[in-house]
């Protein structure tokens, strides 16, 4: 492609929101000025149902996909910095052949509409579905951003194939794949989901400025959370899913002193049941599930310890906001956690599904508070301008110019 020419893209993703969605929209907005028209395409989440069911529309446009947003969608910030804004009714993210197919059709027919030159593609099912339907479209370049793997340890041997099935029947239709961590990068080339000369290591994008500490902030955060005078705190931000282990947290979290609270940021499907589990472990006085929230830099200070307790993940957006705010990290040793968190040195390593290794770890950080900022502080050396959005802004422009070719064309 020509380096003068202004190109089409459009970032498709189901769920436009959380880490991932982040990171892509950060990649967005940081492309060069002047050589993209942007386009966010997005799945039905967040959609009334009702009203959908009533106009029987597939695709909505603008102004009106980004009024059926759920909240915490980016679609609203996309849409004021000049983004095109779709959203596909079909594209949900739970499996469903009959939404699937439908979501193929649709995404295929907007897509060649569209004609946009790249379509960038993240997370798991808009990642499958989106390379099909822009391959299908004829696009000239897909891109594809892996922020880690659908496929884990935690899965029945059947479904963990069929993912892997899936992802490589899709890499037969990428151009070029971004990865975050260098785990997922291993990963990837292990099983032979890409070729070298298409593969890019990437990080997670992070405005790191936005969520440096400023004097006073800790004791105006610990306000506005209105929390008791004296007391420590752990927090962790992720979504309420058995993926980020928020059950393995709140028992960490019994094994812990009286004087030691915990926050969790971030709604999801194990609400409900969290906050019975909470009240069985006799925590409620002292665990606070606080929902989806967007003031998560004013937040973060408040935290003593910053406690991941993934099962899977890439490389979370979360561990470098934290390292930002200066927090000292616990996270367990997942990929591609270490790639932030070297153990001891810029945080502490537990194993997975393990509530009584996680107490211990956050114990020794909280009572050791010299030891805890030494490797906050050598987290934040570790964090450079990889991470920032200005940096992927630059990987991407490259990367949709590029000249890597996907196995398979139309």
């Amino acid at each position: 492609m020509s380096p003068t020419r202004k190109l089409r893209v459009a970032t498709v993703i189901t769920r436009f929101n959380g880490g991932a969605g982040q990171v892509a929209l950060n990649g967005l907005l940081a492309l060069p000025p002047g050589g993209y028209e942007r386009a966010v395409v997005t799945g039905g989440v967040g959609m009334d149902s009702v009203a959908a069911a009533q106009n029987e529309q597939d695709v909505l446009h603008g102004d009106e996909a980004v009024a059926n947003a759920a909240a915490g969608d980016l679609t609203p910030a996309a849409h004021q910095a000049g983004c095109e804004i779709v959203q596909v009714r079909p594209l949900v993210p739970q499996i469903s052949p009959r939404d699937d197919l439908a979501a193929l059709r649709t995404l295929t027919h907007v897509l060649a509409e569209g004609r946009f030159d790249v379509v960038h593609t993240h997370s798991a099912k808009g990642g499958v579905i989106g390379r099909l339907a822009a391959a299908r479209a004829g696009v000239p370049r897909i891109v594809h951003t892996w922020h880690g793997f659908p496929f884990n340890e935690f899965q029945s041997r059947l479904r963990r194939s069929v993912y892997i099935r899936l992802e490589r029947v899709a890499a037969k239709h990428t151009d070029a794949f971004l990865a975050i961590g260098s785990e997922t990068v291993t990963t990837a080339l292990r099983l032979g989901l890409a070729t070298p000369e298409r593969l890019r290591l990437s990080w997670p994008s992070v405005d790191v400025a936005a969520y440096a500490t400023a004097a006073g902030s800790r004791a105006q955060a610990r306000r506005r959370l209105e929390l008791p005078l004296g007391v420590k705190v752990v927090g962790s931000i992720g979504r309420l899913t058995f993926q980020k282990g928020p059950e393995i947290f709140v028992k960490a979290l019994a094994e812990l002193p009286d004087d030691v609270f915990g926050i969790w940021v971030g709604g999801g499907p194990m609400a409900d049941e969290l906050v019975k589990l909470t009240a069985k472990l006799g925590l409620t006085e002292r665990m606070r599930w606080l929902g989806h929230r967007d003031d998560v830099a004013e937040v973060l200070p408040a935290f003593d310890v910053m406690a991941m307790a993934s099962r899977w993940e890439g490389l979370p957006c979360v561990l470098v906001e934290a390292i930002g705010a200066g927090v000292p990290l616990v996270a367990t040793a997942v990929p591609s956690n270490q790639d932030l968190v070297l153990a001891g040195e810029t945080g502490m390593l537990v194993r997975p599904e393990d509530p009584g290794q996680l107490a211990t770890a956050i114990s020794v950080l909280l009572d050791d508070p010299a030891a805890a900022a030494r490797m906050a502080a050598r987290a934040r050396d570790r964090v450079g301008e990889w991470f920032s959005p200005a940096y992927l802004g630059e990987q991407l422009d490259d990367v949709y110019r590029g000249t890597s070719e996907r196995p398979y064309r139309k």
